[in-house]
C-alpha cells in the first residue's frame, strides 16, 4: 500500500521560509518523477514544482524563484523549500509521486 506521509507545514509570517517533506512508503521511488501541488480555500489545485527521476525540475509560476525541490532516493523522501513565502502561498500543499497523492500539510502565511 502506497503511503506519502507530508510534514512540515504551518504559520509562518510573509518573508519566511518552510520545508516541506514527504515520506514515501510502499512503492518504487527512485524511478519515479516526484512533486508538490497545492490547493487554497476556493481556487483549483495548482503544480507547484515537479521532478522527474533524473533531476530535471519544473516550477509553477506562482513560485518559480521562491522554492525548491529536492529528493533523497536513499530515504524515499521529497522535499520542498520555500522561502519569501507571501499570503497568497497560504495553501494545503501535496505531495506527488507517481500517480498518487498524500494527505497535505497546511501552510498559512499571515502578512
Amino acid at each position: 500500500q502506497v503511503q506519502l506521509v507530508e510534514s512540515g507545514g504551518g504559520l509562518v509570517q510573509a518573508g519566511g521560509s518552510l520545508r516541506l517533506s514527504c515520506a514515501a512508503s510502499g512503492t518504487i521511488f527512485s524511478s519515479r518523477a516526484v512533486g508538490w501541488d497545492r490547493q487554497a480555500p476556493g481556487k483549483q489545485r495548482e503544480m507547484v514544482a515537479r521532478m522527474t527521476n533524473n533531476g530535471i525540475t519544473v516550477y509553477g509560476d506562482s513560485v518559480k524563484g521562491r522554492v525548491t525541490i529536492s529528493r533523497d532516493n536513499t530515504k524515499k523522501t521529497v522535499y520542498l523549500q520555500m522561502n519569501s513565502l507571501k499570503p497568497e502561498d497560504t495553501a494545503v500543499y501535496y505531495c506527488i509521486l507517481g500517480g498518487f497523492g498524500g494527505q497535505g500539510t497546511q501552510v498559512t502565511v499571515s502578512s
